[in-house]
């Protein structure tokens, strides 16, 4: 065996990660490598794992394991997302052989840093709360078939009900930060959606009073990298699009009953 082909099977057999860590939420973020034993197929969350099985750093000294979170393993959850090679995206769903080396993991820091790549994502179900993300109902008997839905209708909302609240979106959107209260895209797309639903179009002025005020609709830069970054595909900027059509008439509307 050549040289060459030695050293190109010596790097297929170890993973190499650059990992910014933070003890705490006060402590200030730092960088560590570490080099794990390459498996095929294997994604970031087997390289975590086998981080925390054997925390040792690349100079082979021993560490605190790496934080991070995981449920489903089946990019549904969200709970494992993080900036991976400068892209928010999910652990579970992120294979090594589609990524360039070294791999360098970050924490989303659109977020409060809890430790490593733990973070909270607190605002995001505070900003679902804001816009009533929800179908009201008077109780839990019985209330018999709901109104019907176009398909077309039903297609739509499909696609807007698979956002799983990973954050991926807020991550990439340059309006969400410490310094804005904006509520971010994936908030105004489920405003669409539940405005769309026969019965929760009953709170839907409720959405939209939420959404032209502090923190809504118009802080919204138009940036688009919501889109770009969305996991599900998920079209985040026609929503956008759509809300503000629905905003701009509702604003017009009162406007017009003085």
């Amino acid at each position: 065996m050549s040289a060459t082909v030695e050293a190109t099977a010596a790097v297929t057999r170890n993973v190499h990660l650059i990992i910014e860590r933070q003890k705490d939420p006060q402590s200030a973020p730092y960088t560590e490598e570490f080099i794990v034993e390459y498996k095929p197929g294997m994604n970031v969350i087997a390289c975590l794992m086998d981080i925390q099985r054997n925390p040792r750093n690349k100079a082979g000294q021993p560490v605190a394991p790496v934080t991070w979170e995981m449920n489903c393993l089946e990019e549904i959850c969200g709970a494992c997302t993080m900036v991976i090679n400068g892209k928010p995206r999910q652990a579970c769903s992120t294979l090594v052989d589609q990524l360039e080396q070294p791999i360098r993991i970050k924490p989303m820091r659109t977020f409060p840093v809890v430790r490593d790549l733990v973070v909270d994502r607190s605002r995001m179900f505070d900003a679902l709360k804001k816009v009533k993300a929800w179908i009201p109902i008077d109780g839990t008997y019985d209330l018999g078939p709901g109104p019907r839905m176009s398909a077309r209708d039903q297609q739509t909302a499909y696609e807007l009900s698979r956002c799983f609240t990973c954050g991926a979106c807020v991550e990439a959107c340059p309006n969400v930060n410490d310094k804005s209260s904006f509520i971010g895209p994936f908030a105004i797309s489920q405003a669409r959606l539940f405005n769309m639903h026969p019965t929760g179009a009953m709170h839907k002025e409720d959405r939209l009073d939420a959404l032209m005020g502090e923190g809504g609709i118009h802080e919204c830069g138009n940036a688009q990298n919501c889109v770009q970054v969305c996991p599900k595909g998920i079209p985040l900027t026609t929503s956008i699009a759509a809300m503000n059509r629905q905003t701009t008439y509702r604003a017009l509307g009162a406007w017009l009953r003085k």
